[in-house]
């Protein structure tokens, strides 16, 4: 396993202003500054800054008429943030609404990236799952 690797989910509190603790075992491995920007299915994307830069050149790589709308969702909505010496990052407002964050909410360690749930979202997320998805995602995978 890599040492970079991100896992686990952590249940976290937001309060009114948008500032919620970043779990210190994830810092470990982002460091102090990253990025948060608009994801998939309802959620945020955390990346460290070099691993953002990565996924900025694939795309920046690819012709504009295919990336275009990835590339404005992706760059558009991203925002560096810092934690402060308590480990606290500020989720800007507009991700906060798309994301629906708003007391409680999960981060969850997702290999390269981290993603940012609200909670309520989050368990709904995984109760639609079931096994037979689940192994038809793995066929092949030699699991």
């Amino acid at each position: 396993m890599s040492e970079n690797m991100l896992m686990g989910a952590y249940n976290q509190s937001m309060d009114v202003k948008g500032r919620m603790s970043f779990p210190a075992k994830l810092r470990e491995t982002l460091g102090e500054r990253f990025i948060v920007t608009r994801g998939i299915d309802g959620c945020l994307f955390v990346y460290s800054p070099e691993e953002f830069r990565v996924k900025t050149d694939k795309l920046r790589a690819l012709p504009m008429a295919k990336a275009r709308k990835l590339q404005r969702s992706f760059t558009g909505w991203a925002s560096e943030v810092e934690a402060d010496k308590q480990g606290r990052i500020l989720i800007p407002q507009a991700l906060r609404e798309i994301a629906g964050l708003e007391k409680e909410v999960v981060v969850v360690g997702v290999s390269d990236r981290c993603e940012i749930w609200d909670r309520k979202r989050w368990e709904s997320f995984n109760s639609d799952i079931d096994d037979n998805e689940l192994m038809d995602a793995l066929e092949g995978l030699d699991f």
